[in-house]
């Protein structure tokens, strides 16, 4: 079948959603005097928890570094065991690392390539602290299951919640489900202030350990030691770490809180016309959304339906890229990293849903400022690839 000739545009992987608006406010800060943890901090925790629906938000520098804190703050130790899913990245199981624990790979389920829960339930031990479900791509894992397997268990419930906010499951804010819930607010996330993260709980005692630990152990209200109302007195209460957000960064994060929805409501547009355009097509397997759960929309995962094509996930992207359009994979799966190959001896077939996924998805471009033109370009030269190199 011939083919039409497309015009070529540009369509970059990610553009973060910010403008004048975020610049005015991270300038208002410096002007102000105060860089690090302050008033803005302070404002930016209080907001988020109103927006989600949390008793308490704690920021931290980075989504790493609150899972880290989670850990901590469930006393993680040498011996336990993390129940963490192979689709994720390395950051999920590397902060149990950090804590002598060790991180067992779980499984992904084939639909949504969230954590399996049936594989989950199969690798639980008595050395089983936590499980870790992981919102891929922004839709929120089966929480009613996994909230069921940890009751009957025992284990902690920390969810990583990177690519979801907003999401929602059975109506419930992704925040305030779990008792520990961790966010990124990284460069390319759905609120991005280039670096960052914040916790969300509901427990008291968890909240002020987050608190202390984020700034060297420190009592709490550290940061007013600079203040007119603060001493230059402080204890140290643990070994803790630096994983404090500054005042620059929060100034930025309240802008973007202000549009969360607004972005939000722009990338499902986005997705509608992938779904539309991708979903009817004999190549392609576009993402399954569930009735029972909003998606915070982080990602457009593409999966390929390889038997029908001459060329591999590897190649479709080449073809892309040769068109001026960015792509990504999200992810490799932890497996098969030789850091958790060789330290754990995972093999290939050990997760199969996961590896054999792996070999047919890939990110398309997806961020709230991409014009329809740029969205009909990239679903135009995914099918023109796809026909051209049909079986």
């Amino acid at each position: 079948m011939e083919t039409k000739k497309l015009e070529a545009l540009s369509v970059p992987y990610h553009v973060a959603a910010v403008g004048e608006e975020e610049a005015s406010a991270a300038a208002e800060v410096i002007r102000s005097g105060w860089l690090t943890t302050g008033p803005r901090t302070m404002e930016f925790e209080k907001k988020f928890a109103e927006y989600v629906g949390a008793k308490h938000a704690v920021s931290v520098a980075s989504c790493t570094a609150a899972l880290h804190l989670a850990y901590d703050a469930i006393h993680l130790k040498a011996g336990d065991e993390v129940l963490v899913p192979a689709v994720t990245f390395t950051a999920t199981a590397e902060t149990v690392v950090y804590l002598g624990a060790t991180p067992v790979i779980v499984d992904v389920d084939p639909l949504t390539l969230n954590l399996s829960v049936e594989d989950a339930a199969r690798k639980i031990t008595p050395r089983t602290r936590a499980i870790v479900p992981v919102h891929y791509a922004g839709q929120p894992c089966d929480m009613a299951e996994i909230q069921d397997l940890a009751g009957k268990h025992g284990l902690e419930v920390i969810e990583d919640a990177a690519h979801s906010l907003p999401a929602s499951y059975r109506g419930t804010p992704v925040g305030t489900i779990s008792r520990i819930t961790c966010f990124s607010f990284y460069a390319t996330k759905t609120l991005a202030i280039g670096e960052g993260g914040m916790v969300t709980t509901p427990d008291d005692e968890i909240a002020a350990r987050i608190r202390m630990m984020r700034l060297h152990g420190i009592g709490r209200d550290s940061w007013k030691r600079y203040t007119a109302e603060g001493s230059w007195y402080y204890e140290v209460l643990d070994a803790g770490f630096k994983y404090n957000m500054t005042d620059v960064q929060s100034a930025i994060g309240l802008v973007q809180l202000g549009k969360c929805d607004a972005l939000r409501q722009m990338r499902a547009s986005i997705a509608a016309s992938y779904d539309a355009g991708l979903g009817g097509q004999p190549w392609f397997q576009i993402p399954t959304n569930l009735p029972d759960r909003e998606s915070g929309l982080h990602l457009y995962p593409l999966r390929l339906h390889l038997n029908t094509l001459r060329i591999d996930r590897a190649e479709f992207i080449r073809q892309l890229k040769e068109r001026g359009i960015g792509t990504s994979v999200h992810f490799i799966p932890l497996h098969l990293h030789p850091f958790y190959r060789d330290r754990y001896g995972y093999k290939p077939e050990d997760l199969p849903v996961a590896t054999r996924e792996y070999e047919r998805y890939l990110s398309l471009p997806f961020f709230p400022s991409m014009s329809q033109e740029q969205v009909d370009y990239v679903i135009e030269s995914a099918i023109d690839i796809a026909r051209s190199n049909a079986k």
